[in-house]
């Protein structure tokens, strides 16, 4: 006798249990790529979405053969340590860390996972790396090292008669501190002069931009994470006692900066995600080098310039890639 049915039936139970055999071998192959970051403002944000685009480009992405998790730590160092463990003890195939304090954090909690940091100026004084060459640990990135004698020319071209440069930094950043004493010696027997304003803590900004009133000709905001987050203060307190503000993050030019030269910070977010890439195909991340980008971009907001007490010149404003309305 012959049981057409119970064939039909049988072959259906085959086929689901190779349907299923091929699901798990789909979700095994599946990669977990965690991301942090101190704290979220644009430049960061836009890092984080470089990362994510860039993954997507490459063929990993979230929600099909990708997890892909990002947590900030609101500014808070000890959350920033917190995420840090967490992530560690997760085993992703590859954490990345955007701004200094979240690489640290992440290097003091795993010497295993492969870290990727992002956005960090200076990763040897921050003891992410003891060099730039190749690490041969769990470390790679891409740093954010801004071309500090190039926002020194800005700085001439948007206030000539400017003497004296007010710098707001946080102390417990250490690329902020690394950036204070390069310009220390960028300028030094020049005719320029750095004041220093620290701001220890995000709410600390705008008490520190008051500070610099009648000390300072002009602000300088470089990429610190406490300046950026409160940066629409030192906007107010600069524009109330007529002084420029020239910036290094160009992100900073549509939030009320005069002009600012940096990077592109998405385009560091998919530098960065290449190198997460390279990783996830099987590269150890103690073999790839640390990177900089190369490529800075010029923004101005000549409406911003003169509430802030001074008019762009036409050729500063013509050499401009992006210019604020």
């Amino acid at each position: 006798m012959k049981f057409p049915f119970l064939r039909s039936a049988i072959a259906s139970v085959v086929l689901l249990s190779l349907a299923g055999v091929s699901a798990s071998a789909a979700y095994a192959a599946d990669k977990t790529v965690v991301v942090t970051a101190i704290v979220e403002h644009p430049a960061l944000d836009a890092v984080r979405d470089g990362v994510k685009d860039e993954l997507k480009a490459s063929g990993y992405e979230a929600g099909k053969n990708l997890k892909f998790e990002y947590q900030s730590a609101q500014g808070n160092n000890a959350t920033a340590s917190q995420i840090a463990r967490k992530y560690a003890g997760s085993q992703p195939d590859v954490a990345v860390a955007i701004a200094t304090p979240s690489a640290q954090a992440l290097v003091a909690a795993t010497k295993t996972v492969p870290i990727v940091y992002a956005a960090v100026t200076d990763p040897v004084a921050a003891k992410l790396v003891k060099s730039w060459d190749a690490s041969g640990t769990n470390v790679t990135g891409v740093s954010d090292m801004s071309p500090l004698a190039k926002q020194i020319d800005l700085i001439r071209q948007v206030a000539p008669k400017a003497k004296r440069i007010g710098v707001i930094y946080s102390p417990g950043e250490a690329n902020s501190v690394s950036i204070v004493e390069s310009l220390k010696k960028l300028l030094a027997g020049t005719d320029l002069t750095l004041v220093e304003a620290a701001a220890a803590r995000t709410i600390d900004v705008p008490s520190a931009t008051q500070s610099l009133i009648g000390k300072a000709d002009v602000i300088y905001a470089p990429t610190d994470n406490n300046v950026m987050s409160a940066f629409e203060g030192i906007v107010k307190v600069a524009e109330q006692a007529k002084l420029p503000i020239v910036a290094a993050d160009t992100g900073a030019v549509k939030r009320g900066a005069a002009a600012a030269i940096g990077l592109n910070y998405y385009d560091l977010g998919r530098q960065t995600g290449k190198i997460v890439v390279r990783i996830l195909k099987g590269e150890a991340a103690g073999k790839i080098a640390s990177q900089t980008s190369t490529t800075f971009e010029l923004y101005v907001n000549p409406k911003a310039a003169q509430r802030q007490g001074l008019t762009l010149s036409p050729e500063l404003i013509k050499s401009a890639k992006v210019v604020e309305q």
